[in-house]
């Protein structure tokens, strides 16, 4: 099973959206970080082929990010999993993703910093720690040989939004 995990593109700044009195969890993304995040999913393409299922933080800026990953991947079913909110829950999140694995080959998750990066080494070596860490728009794809366990994942790639932008912009194809 292949995991990529995508943090959402960038969007409104914190401070000034706080002023509009609105929750946190309706801050969308700005057009300059949807258009930067159209190319990075063309990036993404060269990389990942085919994506399965997208599954995303209840969050708008996450969702407005997923739905652009389902516009490039329109085979791919799109579902909202509440763990993948900050300070969601990885053991319940991996579960998910064990009873996905049953059916799927290529699944995409989306969500938030710190936590992407806290799941992914959790996933790579059954340590919650901080080591690595996505930028907006950023991606690493994981990949399970055998069981869908923490501390069973293999890094295929961890890339930075720069790098997904310049991989579209190169028609280059890499396969992992």
């Amino acid at each position: 099973m292949q995991i990529l995990i995508i943090r959402h593109a960038p969007a409104e700044d914190r401070e000034e959206f706080a002023n509009t009195n609105q929750p946190d969890a309706l801050r969308p993304l700005t057009s300059k970080g949807k258009a930067k995040m159209h190319q990075n999913i063309q990036g993404l393409q060269h990389l990942v082929p085919q994506i399965d299922c997208i599954t995303t933080s209840p969050l708008i800026r996450a969702k407005q990010t997923a739905a652009l990953l389902a516009s490039a991947y329109p085979n791919a079913k799109l579902k909202i999993l509440p763990a993948l909110a900050p300070a969601g829950s990885e053991s319940v999140i991996l579960t998910y993703l064990q009873k996905m694995a049953q059916t799927i080959q290529t699944i995409a998750l989306v969500g938030h910093e710190p936590d992407l990066g806290e799941l992914t080494a959790w996933l790579l070596s059954r340590q919650l720690n901080d080591w690595i860490f996505l930028k907006k728009g950023g991606a690493c794809l994981l990949e399970f040989i055998e069981e869908v366990k923490a501390g069973k994942a293999e890094l295929g790639w961890l890339l930075k939004p720069k790098e997904l932008r310049q991989l579209a912009k190169s028609k280059a194809s890499l396969t992992f």
